[in-house]
């Protein structure tokens, strides 16, 4: 009878993780276009949802719509990488658990012929600057995206107005918009990992790259089981959980493209 008992309890541990994936089997995670475009969630969600049983829905979009899809209640858990957004998020009470996930890192793209003489700026902001006083064209996202919230910092910074001729905001994707760039023959800050992933798409090569205020960190956030109790906190919980893991933590570090690392694990365990 005793053996009997211990196997039931066994069974009961081993099948627990799926007993809950199965009450509310979808996890929807409201993140950013480069973690979709890049491959990156095709490389890493099929091995959590055999592990767990859990399906991720993904709502692939700019930083600022994922969070405002976080503030609605729409999504579980969300991804993005906006640091001074994501922390508003936090302290207004709509996110909860902001984990540093990992990190690439922006670079500015341009046509080999370097109308702005980017190749001879001294850091990204003398960049922007260069692009501005040649009327360059330059293409921006402007859409509230991570990398868009990044453009515009910058620009701010190198005390530049983008209302110049050659600035084109086109309220679109990375993907679109580095296209467009080629097409234009235009300057773009793109992600690095998704400048990778596209790379052999575009007539455009990386002008500037490696400056310090270039770093892309990531964060996953939950939502808030206060604001919304109605929420997939578990399953929430159970990607933030796994993404942070070791096994997850690898699997990032270990997606490349043409043996190109795109992403780096920055999750650390606290002391």
């Amino acid at each position: 009878m005793i053996k009997n008992l211990l196997k039931t309890i066994a069974t009961a541990i081993v099948v627990l993780p799926f007993m809950v994936a199965a009450a509310d089997p979808v996890i929807r995670l409201a993140t950013t276009t480069s973690t979709d475009n890049s491959g990156l969630l095709a490389h890493l969600l099929p091995t959590f949802e055999q592990q767990t049983g859990f399906r991720v829905q993904v709502i692939a979009t700019g930083t600022g719509k994922a969070l405002r899809h976080g503030r609605n209640g729409d999504v579980d858990v969300v991804m993005t990488h906006a640091p001074a957004a994501e922390a508003q998020f936090v302290e207004d009470g709509f996110g909860r658990l902001p984990r540093q996930l990992m990190a690439n890192d922006f670079v500015l793209l341009g046509p080999s012929s370097d109308p702005a003489q980017i190749k001879h700026s001294q850091d990204v902001h003398d960049a922007f600057r260069r692009i501005a006083q040649s009327r360059a064209g330059f293409v921006s996202r402007g859409d509230e995206s991570g990398t868009h919230m990044k453009e515009l910092a910058i620009w701010q910074s190198a005390g530049i107005d983008t209302n110049f001729t050659g600035y084109a905001a086109i309220g679109q994707g990375m993907g679109p918009a580095m296209l467009t760039a080629s097409e234009m023959g235009a300057y773009v800050l793109a992600d690095r990992g998704t400048y990778l992933a596209f790379r052999d798409k575009l007539q455009l090569e990386v002008s500037l790259e490696g400056d310090a205020s270039l770093l892309n960190p990531y964060q996953v956030i939950l939502i808030s089981d206060r604001k919304y109790p109605d929420l997939n906190h578990a399953g929430a919980l159970a990607l933030s959980d796994w993404l942070i893991s070791p096994q997850g933590q690898q699997m990032i570090n270990d997606f490349t493209i043409d043996a190109q690392p795109l992403f780096q694990a920055t999750y650390k365990v606290a002391p």
